[in-house]
């Protein structure tokens, strides 16, 4: 067996996996305000104060940068209502959100507060900190991050936890976010959205895409996966390091760590536990999940998961034999190209094509039900002509309600007849490719 060979504090062995899964851990709020001084008064943002029903308005790279500047209001709510580029800053000179000093420490202050980005982008995040653990647009969080975008975002650090948008998620989530066209590198924990998964947090229906390169716990999405949750969620980013080197995670590193309805596609490279989906699944389960990426390494090596400890659990999960040039792992099933595409494939493993993944039978692999843009009624591969002859055939019809799905989905508007608003909707959707 290949184990890690440095012993250090920053690069712990196997055996301090479970030790490495509580880097991040929660610090009560009431700490902070008792023991940190904060500013009287909140930042000035384009809007809002604040509250749930008055969050406050992110309109311009300035008011971002406010955020990082205003530990105060990282327990506040925001929401973003325009894209934004943050270009004009440099690799240094923008302020992570949420603090980590060091473990234990009471000047750790955890961005606690809500960040809705209202799906709208922020581009051309630049940072680079070769000093700090935790290394992200987020730095530490224990609040909720939902619906924003990170597109081309450069992100290096250089010791524990490095992710495109959060280096260190504890006792959080994220939710419908994606890193896309993201290049991510640092030294261990290193994801392409998050670094760390720690504390119960989850990351959810979320996909990164980029080149992504580590040492130590590298993945396509996240780093390490410890008391926390990765699910219905994707990754299609290149993936290179020494160890434990996934197309979606690293590794998981808890009993309670869960990786379920998940996939990765990108192509993965490494030394050691190298694998299509999971490096090395060290504890905890992997459910229902697949991968396809060409992966290549030198031992512990595999289609879908590189190494499997013995309480580890890996269950109805495939991964392509061909696209991979695997014909072995130690977790999951391999099959041909061919097969993989079949829906029957999946359902033998009991998924649930009802509520969670979709196929187009032949054509495609199966992909996750939320990735489908409006529109897109023929055979999940985006929204295009054949989507519009069926959108056609539905025209005018007025008897749409639940017990035909709302003339299989035409009336957008679900007003009961598909009219002139409906094909509105559908012009805005048109050309959309699958998430």
């Amino acid at each position: 067996m290949i184990g890690p060979k440095v012993r250090n504090r920053t690069e712990p062995s196997q055996e301090m996996l479970p030790v490495l899964a509580g880097r991040c851990p929660f610090v009560i709020a009431v700490l902070f305000l008792g023991c940190l001084p904060l500013p009287a008064a909140a930042a000035a943002y384009s809007g809002g104060n604040g509250s749930s029903d008055a969050p406050f308005l992110i309109s311009t790279a300035e008011d971002f940068k406010t955020i990082g500047e205003s530990p105060a209001d990282w327990g506040k709510q925001f929401k973003l209502t325009q894209d934004i580029d943050l270009s004009g800053f440099s690799e240094t000179n923008l302020h992570m959100i949420g603090k980590w000093a060091a473990l234990g420490s009471l000047q750790n202050q955890p961005f606690w507060g809500i960040f809705d980005g209202n799906g709208k982008t922020i581009a051309n995040f630049r940072y680079r900190n070769m000093s700090a653990e935790y290394v992200g647009l987020f730095q530490h969080v224990t609040g909720e991050i939902r619906d924003l975008k990170l597109v081309g975002a450069v992100v290096t650090g250089n010791k524990l936890g490095t992710g495109g948008l959060v280096g260190c998620l504890e006792k959080g989530a994220v939710i419908r976010c994606s890193a896309v066209s993201v290049r991510v590198s640092g030294d261990i924990s290193v994801g392409g959205l998050v670094g760390e998964v720690e504390g119960g947090a989850a990351v959810h229906t979320s996909f990164s895409d980029g080149a992504i390169s580590g040492t130590r716990y590298v993945g396509g999405l996240v780093g390490l996966v410890g008391l926390g949750t990765v699910a219905r969620s994707y990754s299609k980013a290149r993936v290179t390091g020494t160890e434990s080197i996934g197309g979606l995670a690293g590794v998981t590193g808890r009993e309670e760590s869960v990786v379920d309805s998940c996939y990765a596609q990108g192509d993965v490279q490494g030394s050691s536990y190298v694998a299509g989906l999971v490096g090395q699944v060290s504890a905890g389960r992997v459910w229902r999940c697949y991968s396809t990426g060409m992966v290549t390494g030198n031992a512990g090596v595999g289609g879908l998961v590189g190494y499997q400890r013995v309480l580890a659990q890996v269950m109805g999960c495939l991964w392509d034999k061909d696209s991979s040039g695997q014909a072995t792992s130690v977790g999951g099933t391999g099959k041909p190209t061919a097969e993989m595409k079949l829906m029957d494939t999946f359902l033998a493993m009991n998924w649930d094509f009802f509520e969670t993944w979709t196929i187009c039978e032949g054509i495609n692999y199966p992909i996750l039900q939320w990735q489908i843009p409006r529109g897109d009624f023929v055979c999940p591969d985006g929204v295009n002509f054949r989507d519009f002859v069926w959108f056609a055939a539905h025209w005018r019809q007025r008897d749409c309600g639940a017990i035909n799905l709302d003339c299989d989905g035409a009336d957008f508007d679900q007003s009961g007849s598909v009219e002139f608003r409906d094909l509105a909707i559908f012009a805005a959707n048109w050309l959309a490719g699958i998430e």
